[in-house]
């Protein structure tokens, strides 16, 4: 069944798919604003007259190439290019700026090669028994498991803990605009009907890292009227055998964490990114070099993000659950194509099955080629006069912000947000713990309210669960961790 579904595939025609899938993908994803999730839904009626297999196959390739795509302006301009790259752009950004933007494409595109092939290797031989796993998962181990993954912003905080707790708060308290998905309480919306439905994820990112830049350059002035000029010429993906062994339990780590939270539907790559990316600072034995152009940063959240494509096909494919919105566009795309995923799938459509697994490896393997082979390219960006480059720039994040809901309300929401953005980076407010609040306030909000109302309000039920026990022990013991080893760096200053 394997080497038919490997046979079906190896064919010009699905290959030619495939290659086309991955280039829109990457375009998609490298643009600010113009996120996999559009890619697919955009060229989702283009499968329509395709053989089954085809049509899947080239919507795979798309959220392949979104997804890595993302890093090509998370590192040349510091802006994120998906939601899925943001902790790419912490040090990716600052590599880039000190002249190494060559060798930081390099080693981020190895580890999406990675970090997609690993999760290629838990779809196929663990998927049936990671997704009965994360059946078991209900509002009390959702609820946990997002208050843990708040606690990694003890590592996102830099030296003020108040002020990234701030940080974080805020984000929470945007993520809770509009009215409630549960109990439909209008909240926040000041009679303003388009904030009934909250502040969308994209124009905040767009509006925290990308307008915001830009009111910073405005602000202080172009340096020069000439854009960057640097050298790409790199050995191989620009990391030598020594530095890819300190990296391989970073690697490895990041991995599990991507897949981990790739299979958990609703929080995705732009969670695992931010998550990976914390937990590597913490276990780090130099988490100052964190920010500054650190290797590991990239490989954590690279790898950590193209693990989360494989861990989210696993609860579409085995239980017909989407992980995240481009998951749930190709299940429109099976279902268009008469195919029920299910754990019925495996043994009616085996053929199939082992036909997209096919199609998701070969994807994986011409976006390396292609990424690899375009860094020439992309690098010549950034020898782009600045005065030409940024207007450009600002004009295609306001045309992809504007085209993920045809709102103008999304551009203002941006807008208002890279104010916000200006004057938290004015401040020394960290960015990154408020997004991470974002994303995670509505899936807590949301779990919590599930779980008292299971539990007839008794909030002990929580911690009697085991899995959200578990996490929950974890969370308490993380966040007196960072506490104490806050008040350790106080009294070192002091001292």
């Amino acid at each position: 069944m394997a080497v038919e579904g490997l046979l079906s595939v190896l064919n010009p025609g699905c290959i030619g798919v495939i290659i086309i899938g991955v280039v829109i993908g990457i375009i998609f994803g490298s643009i600010p604003g113009l996120t996999s999730t559009m890619g697919v839904a955009l060229c989702l009626p283009l499968t329509f007259s395709m053989s089954p297999l085809n049509g899947i196959a080239m919507l795979v390739a798309l959220y392949v190439g979104g997804t890595s795509g993302g890093l090509i302006s998370a590192i040349l301009l510091k802006i994120p290019g998906t939601p899925s790259s943001v902790a790419t752009t912490f040090d990716g950004g600052p590599m880039a700026e000190r002249g190494e933007g060559g060798k930081a494409l390099g080693i981020g595109i190895l580890y999406s090669f990675i970090g997609t092939i690993l999760s290629i290797v838990a779809l196929i031989f663990i998927a049936p028994s990671l997704a009965k796993v994360a059946l078991k998962f209900g509002p009390f181990e959702y609820f946990s498991i997002c208050l843990f993954a708040l606690t990694m912003i003890g590592s996102m905080v830099g030296d003020n803990l108040i002020k990234g707790l701030m940080s974080a708060v805020v984000g929470i308290t945007c993520s809770l605009f509009g009215i409630a998905s549960i109990g439909g309480a209008s909240r926040f919306t000041f009679g303003i009907q388009s904030l009934e439905n909250g502040f969308a994820l994209l124009p905040v990112m767009i509006g925290l890292f990308a307008v915001s830049e830009f009111l910073k350059i405005g602000a202080e002035g172009l340096s020069s009227t000439t854009g960057t000029t640097m050298s790409c010429k790199i050995k191989g993906f620009g990391i030598s055998m020594k530095e890819f062994k300190e990296q391989f339990v970073n690697m490895i780590r990041s991995a599990l964490i991507g897949i981990g939270i790739g299979i958990l539907p609703g929080i995705g790559g732009a969670t695992s990114n931010i998550v990976a990316y914390s937990v590597a600072k913490q276990q780090s034995k130099h988490p100052e070099k964190f920010g500054t152009g650190c290797v590991d940063g990239i490989v954590a959240t690279e790898t950590s993000n193209n693990a989360s494509i494989g861990g989210a096909l696993i609860p579409l494919l085995t239980l017909g659950i989407p992980g995240d919105t481009v998951t749930a566009m190709i299940l429109g795309g099976l279902t268009l194509h008469g195919i029920a995923p299910g754990p019925l799938l495996f043994k009616n459509s085996g053929k199939l099955v082992y036909g997209i697994f096919a199609a998701f490896l070969i994807a994986t393997i011409v976006m390396l080629i292609v990424e690899y082979g375009g860094i020439q390219l992309f690098v010549k960006v950034l020898s782009v006069p600045k005065y030409i480059l940024l207007p450009v720039i600002l004009i295609l994040c306001i045309v992809g912000t504007y085209g993920t809901n045809h709102s103008m309300f999304d551009v203002w929401t941006a807008l208002i947000f890279g104010v916000i953005g200006y004057f938290m980076s004015r401040f020394k407010f960290p960015q990154a713990p408020m997004i991470l609040g974002f994303v995670l306030g509505t899936t807590i909000e949301e779990n919590l309210i599930r779980g008292l109302m299971y539990s007839n309000n008794n909030f002990g039920a929580f911690f009697t669960s085991p899995i959200s026990g578990v996490f929950l022990v974890f969370t308490i013991v993380m966040v007196l961790y960072t506490a104490w080893k806050q008040i350790e760096r106080v009294r070192r200053q002091q001292a």
